[in-house]
């Protein structure tokens, strides 16, 4: 994305490398788009237009109720991050539902089946945290640092401080992390990142 963006150097070169359509020219644009990709049952637009409804985006009200309901349907789609979002509205109580861990760690379980590496740290935490089942905390956050997540690599070495996970736990987990840096790591996702924190990939071990 920041190659494309860096190569059209005037606005109206840009347009999306694979439908070729130039990005929308206002919100209610975006939102016609999204909705008409909404209308072909596209996972990943529900789930955006759920949080366009829970952030109130593009001239919408905000509405928690109508963000949940779409994730569902997001989620039921196959998009891992919207159950992710079920979850937390679960644990905070939004959405017009009350604060329920049982039905939040659920989800939590859908969206880390589907490879959502921050609901599979998540898990962790209620299995560190709450449960105090230091064993399935650990491979959960293992899973998660495998995936990317910088949280859990911190919280196993916050584990290994606390005598709750061993020396060798938390350099398997340095060893997970890092093999996920390194394969997804390049040349233009550095240039990327060094352009802009919104490019940024992965963050520091430590």
């Amino acid at each position: 994305m920041h190659a494309f963006q860096s190569r059209a150097t005037r606005k109206k070169d840009r347009k999306c490398p694979f439908c070729r359509t130039p990005p929308p020219k206002s919100g209610g644009e975006e939102l016609k788009r999204m909705k008409k990709r909404v209308e072909l049952n596209d996972a990943n637009a529900i789930h955006n237009m759920g949080y366009y409804y829970n952030e109130g985006m593009y001239g919408l009200r905000p509405n928690r109720t109508k963000a949940l309901e779409l994730y569902h349907l997001a989620g039921e789609s196959g998009n891992a991050a919207s159950y992710f979002n079920v979850a937390q509205m679960y644990r905070q109580g939004r959405g017009g539902v009350e604060a329920d861990i049982k039905k939040a760690e659920h989800y939590y379980e859908l969206a880390a089946m589907m490879g959502d590496a921050d609901a599979r740290h998540c898990l962790g935490v209620i299995e560190w945290m709450m449960a105090l089942n230091m064993e399935r905390a650990i491979k959960h956050f293992m899973i998660a640092a495998n995936g990317g997540c910088n949280l859990s690599l911190r919280d196993i070495q916050a584990m290994y401080k606390d005598g709750d996970a061993s020396k060798d736990d938390y350099a398997k987990a340095l060893r997970l992390y890092q093999a996920y840096v390194d394969d997804i790591k390049s040349g233009q996702r550095d240039e990327a990142a060094a352009a802009s924190d919104d490019f940024k990939y992965y963050e520091s071990a430590f």
